[in-house]
């Protein structure tokens, strides 16, 4: 078995994909011609995005995130926390956490998706020994 993509549920396919780019430097793999299903390439596993309008249509009922209360986390592993902050800020993310260094070593920084989805940009933990 390959753990192969995850779906979000958003508002707007295309919109999405965009903030993506933009705030992460993702790149993107494709864009369904109806606009509702798209996936960016982030290595061997797919960040996939699809419209919560097609999902109604599929007999799903998926509601929108609440950034208050997130019941799960999309991380981002990077060797500079503030500058990729900075890039997320830019494009238009809200910052929900500026960075700081945790108990264990690792900075971690948090922001909001425009779909209110949350994100963690964060450094490699190093390993304790």
């Amino acid at each position: 078995m390959k753990f192969k993509y995850t779906i979000l549920y958003v508002a707007s396919v295309p919109r999405s994909l965009n903030f993506y780019e933009a705030a992460f430097g993702l790149t993107r793999a494709m864009l369904h011609e109806d606009g509702d299903y798209g996936e960016l390439s982030t290595g061997d596993t797919k960040l996939a995005f699809s419209s919560r309008e097609l999902m109604q249509n599929l007999g799903k009922n998926p509601t929108a995130p609440n950034p208050e209360r997130p019941t799960f986390e999309v991380a981002f592993e990077t060797s500079d926390v503030p500058a990729a902050v900075a890039a997320a800020r830019e494009a238009g993310a809200i910052v929900t956490q500026e960075p700081k260094t945790e108990r264990w070593g690792q900075t971690t920084a948090y922001v909001s998706d425009p779909d209110g989805y949350l994100v963690e940009i964060c450094s490699p933990i190093t390993p304790q020994t």
